[in-house]
């Protein structure tokens, strides 16, 4: 009796969430001020309104971000992601996705411990949880307002590709803080080069082994349960073999969409499938960013505005100095020819969101300043969704790379 009012609770908590969520997309289509504001960032608002209301949807855990939205909507971005544009801009991705995620890492702890009075260890955590974009958050914005190909593929791409990095930062320096890891930097570089090699080896694997399994068969149905089945799997095996388990979903997705589509599959099959993944794209996003902002306490946030002012300042100034700095170096020694526009936008569209609080949350409990270091990232990830996120398609348009033609929901 327990069980069936357990499901029956979930159900209906579940149905709310959709409900409000479909009600915010809805509107955002019939009332023309809110096309002016994209669609994820008007949820995220949403959210907030019902969290300053004490109306509590349902409790976002780690695991639910990471195992049920994430697999999903980083596969449809591999899907959809060309690999003849990515290898033009690889280096360059590279560059903003390792070394960039560092300089982020030290910027922020450096100012969290020189101004702000935490300790290096706990400063280094903060700085590990909001150095990396995330995809979730900028594949969806970038999708709505519409950019220039090229600009899409580098941000995009940069946000799909750091999550390894920072994972690695991220849990080597908890292991610093409970005094149990190792944070040498020849340690953190094995870390990440087999964190990231194992994600690349397992999502080659499986995105070869069924681009030839569907050679062998035409069936619509069967293969697009494949493609679902493969985004899961991917992530979950190679969380299992110590990889990064975005690396392995976006290695997967980039190489079904590239190469089992066109050998494996009919157009028609194509279609279908691709048809099929922006539906799941669109339906978990309504969820996630609702939740994002009604899981946001605007009480804890205003007590720790003080940090949150400073690591905001910190982030947008490491970030500044990497992407240029990392610019003029892959323009200069690769002929990469990424212009200062697209650079200041790759700069401000770093956008945080599910990753950063899905790690800040996954802390021990007994850590020192846990409460501290929830609600500072917590309000770093506040700024970037609304400020940099409502600011962004001024931007875009002031420096003339809007693609009309990219936009999907505005």
């Amino acid at each position: 009796m327990t069980d069936q009012v357990n499901i029956e609770s979930n159900l209906k908590q579940f149905l709310l969430v959709l409900s409000v969520s479909l009600s915010v997309a809805t509107l955002s289509q019939t009332v023309k001020w809110f096309r002016e504001i994209p669609y994820t960032l008007l949820l995220v608002i949403v959210g907030l309104i019902l969290t300053s209301f004490h109306v509590q949807l349902v409790n976002l855990s780690p695991e639910l971000i990471v195992l049920v939205f994430l697999p999903s909507l980083l596969f449809e971005a591999g899907w959809n992601l060309k690999w003849s544009d990515l290898r033009r801009d690889l280096i360059s991705i590279c560059l903003y996705a390792v070394v960039g995620v560092f300089i982020s890492v030290l910027g922020v702890a450096l100012a969290l411990n020189q101004f702000g009075g935490i300790p290096l260890a706990i400063a280094l955590l903060v700085g590990a949880s909001i150095s990396a974009t995330d995809p979730v958050s900028v594949i969806a914005l970038f999708k709505e307002i519409g950019v220039k190909q090229r600009l899409a593929m580098l941000v995009e791409g940069e946000s799909l590709f750091n999550d390894g990095t920072a994972a690695v930062a991220f849990n080597s320096l908890v292991g610093l803080s409970t005094g149990t890891g190792d944070v040498g930097i020849l340690s953190l570089l094995i870390r990440s080069l087999t964190f990231i090699g194992i994600g690349i080896g397992i999502g080659s694997l499986i995105g070869f082994g069924i681009s030839y399994l569907t050679k062998r068969f035409d069936s619509p149905l069967i293969e697009q349960s494949l493609t679902l089945v493969s985004a899961y799997g991917s992530y979950v095996i190679t969380e299992i073999s110590g990889g990064s388990g975005v690396i392995g979903v976006v290695v997967t997705g980039l190489i079904l969409g590239n190469f089992g589509s066109q050998t494996g599959m009919l157009p028609s099959t194509r279609l279908t499938v691709t048809q099929f993944w922006e539906f799941i794209a669109f339906f978990v996003n309504s969820i996630l960013f609702l939740l994002i902002g009604n899981q946001i306490s605007l009480n804890t946030l205003t007590n720790n505005l003080g940090l949150i002012t400073l690591v905001v300042g910190a982030m947008l100034l490491t970030r500044a100095f990497g992407i240029y700095g990392l610019g003029y170096l892959s323009n200069w020694l690769f002929a990469s020819k990424i212009s200062l526009s697209e650079q200041t936008v790759v700069w401000w569209g770093g956008i945080r969101g599910a990753v950063s609080i899905a790690l800040a949350l996954s802390l021990p409990s007994n850590l020192p300043q846990r409460e501290a270091i929830v609600a500072t990232v917590f309000g770093v990830v506040l700024f970037t969704l609304l400020v940099q996120g409502l600011t962004i398609k001024p931007m875009l348009a002031k420096l003339g790379l809007l693609d009309k033609t990219q936009q999907k929901l505005n």
